[in-house]
């Protein structure tokens, strides 16, 4: 599969939209996302707006959004990367001891799936990553459903290791997500 990896520009609310409810219309979206198809599909326009121009190269330094695209110009996939600092908010899971990104909102398609679309997503959130300015990004991490099997196996493929942390998934607290993180090389 032809593809190139880019951030997404802010105007782009509505491929960014459309992806996201695609994503949470997957068999797999309980234990894969936060949100439900549901919530999502109920949100304004303008809330959408925000979000992509938030995580456009001009929405300043917190939030990039990077997308798999098609040469005719379909989104296959997607990852957001949040930057949390000590000093900043927690946006799940517990604080941030160091200065790291976090990965959240992976997605590909079902067709794109095998062609290392979710590698050159991850390969590009890293590599972001390790670019923020001073203080230095120490750590990448995510978090992935104890069920989610398939995800936690690319993520260990890909570097990441099991840190031991965990957090009980809201509503749930039978079930947790477990932290992985990517040091810095």
């Amino acid at each position: 599969m032809d593809f190139s990896i880019r951030v997404i520009r802010a105007d782009e609310w509505e491929p960014s939209r459309e992806i996201r409810l695609a994503a949470l219309q997957d068999p797999v979206a309980s234990i894969a996302f936060l949100d439900t198809y549901e919530d999502a599909v109920q949100r304004p326009d303008s809330f959408w707006q925000e979000r992509a121009e938030g995580a456009s190269d001009s929405g300043g330094g917190g939030v990039r959004q990077f997308v798999a695209e098609t040469p005719d110009g379909r989104w296959v996939g997607t990852v957001t990367v949040l930057v949390e600092r000590p000093t900043g908010e927690v946006r799940f899971g517990e604080a941030a001891t160091v200065d790291q990104t976090h990965i959240v909102g992976v997605y590909v398609r079902p067709e794109a799936r095998g062609a290392g679309v979710i590698d050159a997503l991850f390969r590009a959130a890293v590599e972001w990553s390790w670019t923020l300015p001073e203080p230095a990004i120490a750590q990448v991490r995510l978090y992935v459903h104890e069920e989610n099997a398939r995800a936690a196996a690319f993520y260990r493929r890909f570097g990441f290791a099991p840190t031991g942390g965990k957090v009980a998934m809201p509503g749930d607290d039978g079930t947790y997500e477990l932290e992985y993180a990517f040091p810095r090389p």
